[in-house]
């Protein structure tokens, strides 16, 4: 039986594809205040703002490339059960060829209608619906005639995926960690669910202020590290 690896990712996975991490130290995405672009008082203060941001990242979506450390973590799969937990709202993982994912804050190219699949409601992938890099508008509607909106898990949003993701990481006999800083929860918390004896990789350029004896820090940027935790596990 393969031994099992969950892996969590962040924004720093894509960077080197040239997609902009999601909050840099002045609060800002993209020259927009993330609360006015990634939160759900955002969207019910001016929704067509948010589609128009949403709008361009996925126009930006279509013209990047997975880099090599997308790539190496899609080759995990050839010797361990490999399950990848991301942050990123990006479908770059995917298409370097990883098989299972979780999507902890949504996809970008997906849309579901406004009135379900919140905290309230419950989330059903059934109401989700792929629209690749197309654009969405004010009064684009679903087929219950709700309008549409991202599928993204904003701040002040419950993350409907938590869950499966905490399974993942108990069952994992390896965990690794690739270009997140561990400040956005519930996804910081992740690690703590791995076993005693799990080992936990964490590739990051920066120091990382964590106190825990199964964690090996890879201090690198992703692609490189990535092959740096190759070496590694490949002496195990």
């Amino acid at each position: 039986m393969k031994k099992r690896i969950a892996v969590l990712t962040g924004a720093g996975v894509s960077a080197e594809s040239g997609i902009s991490t999601f909050r840099d130290s002045n609060g800002l995405w993209e020259n927009y205040n993330v609360e006015d672009v990634a939160s759900i008082d955002g969207w019910y203060r001016n929704p067509s703002l948010m589609l128009d941001f949403y709008n361009q990242r996925r126009k930006q979506l279509e013209e990047v490339r997975p880099n090599t450390a997308h790539y190496d973590i899609a080759g995990l799969e050839k010797d361990y059960d490999v399950t990848v937990i991301t942050q990123n709202v990006d479908n770059l993982h995917e298409r370097a060829g990883s098989t299972r994912i979780i999507h902890l804050h949504g996809e970008l190219t997906k849309v579901r209608p406004e009135n379900c699949c919140n905290e309230r409601d419950g989330f059903s992938e059934a109401s989700v619906f792929d629209i690749g890099y197309q654009e969405i508008h004010m009064g684009d509607k679903a087929p219950n005639g709700a309008q549409l909106r991202p599928n993204i898990v904003w701040f002040g949003e419950a993350v409907p995926k938590i869950g499966q993701a905490i399974t993942a990481v108990e069952k994992a006999d390896i965990m690794l960690i690739v270009g997140t800083s561990l400040q956005v929860y519930p996804a910081a918390g992740l690690f703590r669910y791995a076993g005693i004896d799990t080992p936990i990789y964490i590739i990051d350029p920066k120091d990382v202020p964590l106190s825990d004896p199964r964690i090996v820090h890879i201090q690198d940027v992703a692609t490189a590290g990535m092959k740096r935790f190759l070496e590694i596990i490949s002496r195990r």
